[in-house]
């Protein structure tokens, strides 16, 4: 929810420029930049169960901060809020993503992947439609307060789960080194790294987009600013519709196809957000913005499976920390970059940023060994 609604409440409520949405979207991914290598450490050595419960209970009072900013018009306290929910976020991912291979065998990871992750796409498709259609100075007051009773909710969900064997804190190892034994087996896996270095381009860009298109929505397509969350619900709608897709047809399509696919349709889509920006026709946004969900939603499916198929299980924690800093470390940079161009060269030169860096995340992949990747039992046999 708060990947729409913080920048339309920043319009809404703070008047902000796109600087300053810029520097709260780059709050959100803050935390993944900071929060992602500490939390891996602790998802090898710790029990699964308590930190994701932990996890929602950080978001539930990052929740809360954010909706006593938004009632008192306090930006700081909004900004610091939103920058607590997401380390909540990302200790809860972590700590998901080292749960399912200890619950699911290699051949059902991939639809264990996308039964986790249908509930949130649907989320992510349905909030910011109502958000981008609702949207006013009042609805404003009662969005996190919501978001909070629903996170509420899911701690009692999570209660249910199972306790998880804590890794072995026997072996003595400083914290650096384990960090660097991370970071070493990312960078030294042909695979882990195409991955990553995806995910830095995709993400730079899809933070550059956010930060650009609040602006264009106003001033190249002459639209209100709710039109940027019923673009971000045709986003949901495609990232809840991938996933949907991906759960189907994963045991039979080529993860190479599905690897290649997702940033491939990014940069495509991309193309028809900047041209529907040239010609100021609003439907082609909406399109576009489908797309960047579908394809993407795929990609991060297959890819979750690769990392849980090649990591050393005693690893795991740290391995998927790597990569998820690269996966949104990378949008506080996008974020502020993207911020600086549109506020100095306009808009539509913002979008030319993000169209570049989509275009790259797709080269990453192109031209790496994903093309390669057939089968993830292969891969299974490669690791053992």
């Amino acid at each position: 929810m708060a990947l729409v609604a913080v920048p339309i409440l920043a319009a809404l409520v703070f008047d902000a420029t796109a600087q300053t949405i810029g520097l709260l979207v780059a709050c959100q991914s803050l935390a993944h930049l900071l929060g992602s290598l500490p939390f891996g450490l602790l998802v090898d050595r710790h029990d699964l169960r308590r930190l994701a419960l932990v996890s929602v209970g950080i978001s539930v009072v990052g929740a809360a901060g954010a909706a006593a900013g938004v009632a008192f018009e306090t930006l700081l306290l909004f900004g610091a809020s939103i920058t607590l929910a997401g380390f909540g976020v990302v200790l809860f991912g972590l700590s998901a993503l080292s749960i399912l291979p200890r619950a699911e065998p290699v051949s059902a990871l991939a639809a264990a992947n996308a039964r986790i992750e249908l509930p949130r796409a649907f989320n992510a498709f349905l909030v910011p439609l109502a958000v981008g259609v609702i949207a006013t100075g009042d609805s404003a007051l009662w969005l996190f307060p919501l978001a909070v009773l629903v996170l509420v909710w899911g701690m009692r969900q999570l209660r249910s789960l199972p306790f998880f064997e804590a890794g072995n804190r026997t072996e003595q190892m400083s914290l650096i080194r384990q960090l660097r034994d991370g970071v070493h087996f990312v960078t030294g896996h042909s695979l882990l790294f195409s991955v990553a270095l995806c995910a830095i381009f995709w993400n730079f860009a899809f933070a550059a987009l956010l930060v650009a298109v609040v602006p264009a929505v106003q001033t190249l397509f002459q639209a209100p600013a709710g039109a940027f969350g019923i673009a971000m619900g045709f986003f949901g709608l495609g990232g809840f519709l991938g996933t949907w897709t991906i759960r189907r047809i994963g045991a039979w399509v080529r993860p190479n196809i599905v690897l290649l696919f997702g940033p491939g349709s990014s940069a495509l889509a991309m193309i028809v957000v900047y041209t529907a920006a040239q010609a100021q026709v609003i439907v082609p946004l909406y399109i576009g913005f489908f797309f960047v969900g579908f394809g993407p939603a795929m990609w991060l499916i297959a890819q979750n499976s690769l990392r849980q198929v090649v990591a050393p299980p005693q690893m795991l924690g740290r391995i998927n920390a790597v990569i998820q800093t690269a996966i949104y470390g990378v949008r506080p940079i996008g974020a502020l970059v993207a911020g600086g161009v549109v506020g100095t060269l306009g808009p539509q030169v913002g979008l030319a940023l993000a169209l570049a860096a989509f275009v790259l995340s797709f080269a990453a992949c192109l031209f790496s060994g994903l093309r390669r990747v057939t089968s993830f039992a292969a891969l299974a046999g490669e690791a053992a």
